[in-house]
Formats: structure tokens, C-alpha cells, sequence
């Protein structure tokens, strides 16, 4: 069994599929460093809310992605997380644009850890921040995950 850093790096390679989450929004790993992932998205009318601008589910999704892959590269081998609280402030609406989402691990303590991440567009300009709290499960509890 592989550290999941070397699991999304395969990933980033093309060597394994992306997550089934990744292949049905369409967004892609770009980066990864050991706490830290940057997704990208292409992000278009197909993900319109009905006011015409980007739903904000989408914007939370790749957060998410991106907060959620940064601390699983943290992981040792028989090691799972599940993610305990999820926040966002939505900054910028957003019709058309290429965006990241920057994930980074800002603590990971032995149980708890805290994550951050900002979407940007192609200016750099922020279009959301969220952060996460994740549990890093082990033993029984990691069984499947």
C-alpha cells in the first residue's frame, strides 16, 4: 500500500485516473507538495447558477478538492481522514475563467488538522477562501476509507 502522496503524484503523472469527483466536474491536480495541492478548473456556463454566474457548490467543490487532497498527502500508509467542518466566503462572482484552488495544510497536529485554500482567476485575484478541519482516521476506523 502506497503513501497517498505517491498515489495523487501517480495522479499528476497520469499514471492513475483522477478521482471520480475530478473526472465528473473537470478540474485537474497541477501541484503537489507535501500539505500543499493546486486544482485547476476551466470554468464555464455548463456550471451556471440561475443567475448566470458561477454556482457556488462548484467554488466549494474544488476547495475541497484541493483542502482534501493537501492533507491526504500528509498521510502515512494505513492512515484515511474525513473532513469535519468546511467553510467558504464566496469574494468575486465568476462567469468565465480559468481557476486554482490552492490547498494548503496550515496545522496537522496527530488527530486534528487545519486547512486552507483560496481560489484565484487568471489576474490572481481571490475568488473564495475556505478553510477545513480534518480528523486523520487510523487503525479500524482508516478500514475502507
Amino acid at each position: 500500500m502506497a503513501k497517498m502522496f505517491d498515489r495523487i503524484q501517480a495522479i499528476l503523472r497520469g499514471e492513475e485516473p483522477a478521482p471520480p469527483i475530478a473526472r465528473l466536474i473537470g478540474f485537474k491536480i497541477i501541484s503537489l507538495e507535501s500539505g500543499q495541492v493546486i486544482v485547476e478548473l476551466d470554468a464555464d456556463e455548463r456550471y451556471a447558477n440561475p443567475m448566470g454566474t458561477l454556482h457556488g457548490g462548484i467554488l466549494c467543490d474544488i476547495a475541497d478538492a484541493a483542502m482534501g487532497l493537501a492533507y491526504a498527502s500528509t498521510l502515512d500508509v494505513g492512515e484515511s481522514f474525513t473532513t469535519l467542518e468546511l467553510k467558504i466566503n464566496y469574494l468575486k462572482p465568476i462567469w468565465q475563467a480559468r481557476l486554482k484552488a490552492i490547498g494548503k495544510v496550515v496545522k496537522r497536529g496527530k488527530t486534528i488538522g487545519l486547512i486552507e485554500c483560496d481560489v484565484i482567476d487568471e489576474q490572481n485575484n481571490l475568488v473564495a477562501r475556505a478553510s477545513s478541519t480534518c480528523m486523520t482516521l487510523r487503525g479500524e476506523m482508516a478500514q475502507g476509507r
